[in-house]
């Protein structure tokens, strides 16, 4: 039911209610009512007869009540689960009067952001643009004068060969019609040229869409685009165009037909009916960690087979590349990297080897819509210097500069937002700290029963419990970055056992605050179960299942003096 948050929600400002009741996102009715009522004991003002200690039950007490509304509430569940807490507000409100089923519910919550989106529309114009500079450096490595009997030595010459620039930008005009446009210029030898397109799409269904283009420059050209999903698994494009050109106007038309066989494995067949035509088949299988394509084109000039596997690094947010290509035309081998460097940045460099193309880099930086291509020409042969710098150089730089440069300053600006979390939200925090020492001062009594209960049953004693940016001496809690959770954790021991459910954060558990924002949190825990020494180490949104065979921590016997009351 649940479904993930908005990206840019700071945890540490908003309440998880599941967290709250200590229940799981899947709890039953009757799971989420024994919570409240097990919270109830502890957290009701009228257990406490302290006026301080009263007050701070009221304010506690109203929030795990407030939860377990909304939870045992079908309706405002559902909104909750798919908008947050932000969902319950009067335009939430609003919905659940109107509906009776969750699913109305979810489909008056989708027209109400349709809405939304439209009055939106206007200020969106998502530009994207790619800009292109060829560099041609064969003189590295193809100049002449290299022989040593050679009586002439010419000056190495770095030049640049081509350039393009293309930009767009779109304008939304209606949910369903959007205009593109957009402008490139190319020069090449000295010799250049520009285009201008205008774009029009429209969404016809839920299942296809249209889209007509004209592009004026040197020549005239027009091409009308559609799309159609023709099942669940099969779906086709068809492109006929007009150019116009020195010997009059010609024509094109390009059809595709995919189909997907499973989950990860798509088959793709293209036919091309201007001139010169072709008929090309592609399968690919695509997963999580790899991606395999296989292509056969058959056509006049070009007939060709190639073949590229692509292997995804998902915690270096990385991807390795090659493939080769064998044709009519010649064959050409490749092999790059690319590499996430910042949060919108990507890099990647690619060799390609091959005859007649003979050696060439390509050099990828991605800036979030912008896109820069560096091709450069190495040599007009089959040159193993040329392979060997071109493969070498950049890596070497590529690590110089990640170290030096992009490293300290990933890591200046992480620390800098992180201090500018906490200081804009400092007086948010300190009063979810100061709700966190009134939640634990409020549970003192009810953990003193519950160490007397598991005591004599020989049961699980919470002997330590530290939550935040762990360091490797765990002895004692750190006020900047980790913070003692003992007594919270032993106030959920029930029966001997401590189950804390999978949910986005522990920092909404009650007792607990965010004592690090911005930065990975773990639960280190130390217990004593049936008279032995047992710990774990946990990830943020690990679930807690305490006592386990594996925690047991061999050759350690409990210190006779040992307390484990607060």
């Amino acid at each position: 039911m649940a479904a993930p948050r908005e990206e840019d929600e700071e945890q540490f400002l908003t309440t998880d209610f599941y967290s709250l009741l200590n229940v799981g996102r899947e709890a039953s009715t009757d799971e989420i009512n024994n919570a409240f009522r097990q919270l109830s004991k502890i957290y009701h003002p009228d257990k406490h007869f302290s006026p301080n200690k009263k007050k701070m039950a009221e304010v506690m007490f109203t929030k795990i009540k407030r939860a377990h509304e909304v939870l045992n509430d079908k309706h405002k569940r559902t909104i909750y689960d798919i908008y947050g807490e932000s969902g319950l507000e009067t335009e939430g409100l609003e919905v659940i009067s109107r509906t009776k089923s969750p699913a109305e519910i979810i489909a008056e919550y989708e027209r109400l952001q349709r809405e939304r989106e439209e009055r939106r529309l206007q200020q969106r114009t998502n530009p994207k643009g790619t800009v292109s500079i060829g560099l041609n450096a064969t003189d590295l490595f193809d100049r002449y004068g290299a022989e040593p009997d050679a009586d002439y030595e010419s000056d190495v010459n770095i030049e640049i060969s081509s350039m393009s620039i293309f930009q767009s930008v779109e304008c939304p005009l209606t949910v369903k019609d959007t205009i593109l446009i957009g402008g490139s210029l190319m020069t090449q030898n000295g010799n250049g040229d520009g285009t201008f397109v205008t774009t029009w799409r429209r969404l016809t269904s839920h299942k296809g869409w249209a889209e007509v283009e004209i592009a004026a420059g040197s020549n005239m050209n027009g091409s009308i685009k559609g799309f159609r999903q023709l099942s669940k698994r099969c779906y086709g494009t068809v492109v006929g165009s007009l150019q116009s050109t020195r010997r009059g106007i010609r024509p094109s038309i390009v059809s595709m037909l995919a189909y997907q066989f499973d989950r990860g494995l798509q088959g793709r067949m293209t036919f091309n009916a201007s001139t010169p035509s072709s008929v090309t088949s592609v399968l690919s299988y695509d997963n999580e960690r790899n991606r395999a394509v296989l292509t056969i084109q058959l056509g006049v000039p070009n007939t060709f087979i190639s073949a590229s596997y692509c292997r995804k690094f998902l915690e270096d947010d990385a991807k390795l590349r090659a493939a080769v290509k064998f044709g009519t035309l010649g064959i050409i081998g490749e092999y790059g990297f690319e590499k996430k460097i910042t949060q919108f940045s990507i890099l990647g460099a690619t060799m390609v080897v091959g005859l007649p193309v003979g050696v060439m880099l390509r050099i990828k930086l991605l800036r979030g819509n912008q896109t820069f291509n560096f091709p450069i020409y190495l040599s007009e042969s089959l040159s193993p210097s040329a392979v060997f710098y071109g493969t070498v150089v950049p890596a070497v730089v590529y690590f110089v500069v990640k170290k030096l440069i992009v490293n300290p300053f990933l890591k200046q600006q992480k620390e800098s937002e992180i201090e500018r979390k906490r200081n804009e939200h400092a007086e948010k925090l300190l009063q979810r700290k100061r709700e966190a020492q009134s939640a634990v001062e409020l549970m003192s009594e009810t953990v003193e029963r519950i160490i007397d209960t598991e005591e004599k049953r020989n049961g699980l004693l919470i002997v330590k419990g530290l939550y935040g940016k762990l360091v490797e001496d765990t002895s004692e809690a750190n006020d900047d970055g980790c913070i003692d959770v003992t007594i919270p954790l032993q106030a959920a021991v029930k029966d001997s056992k401590l189950i804390l459910p999978d949910n986005s954060t522990k920092s909404c558990v009650p007792g607990f605050y965010d004592p690090c924002i911005g930065e990975e949190k773990s639960l280190y825990i130390r217990y004593k179960f049936r008279n032995r020494i047992h710990q774990v180490t946990l990830l943020d949104n690990e679930p807690i299942r305490l006592p386990q065979q594996k925690h047991l921590v061999k050759g350690e016997l409990p210190s006779t003096s040992m307390s484990y009351r607060s």
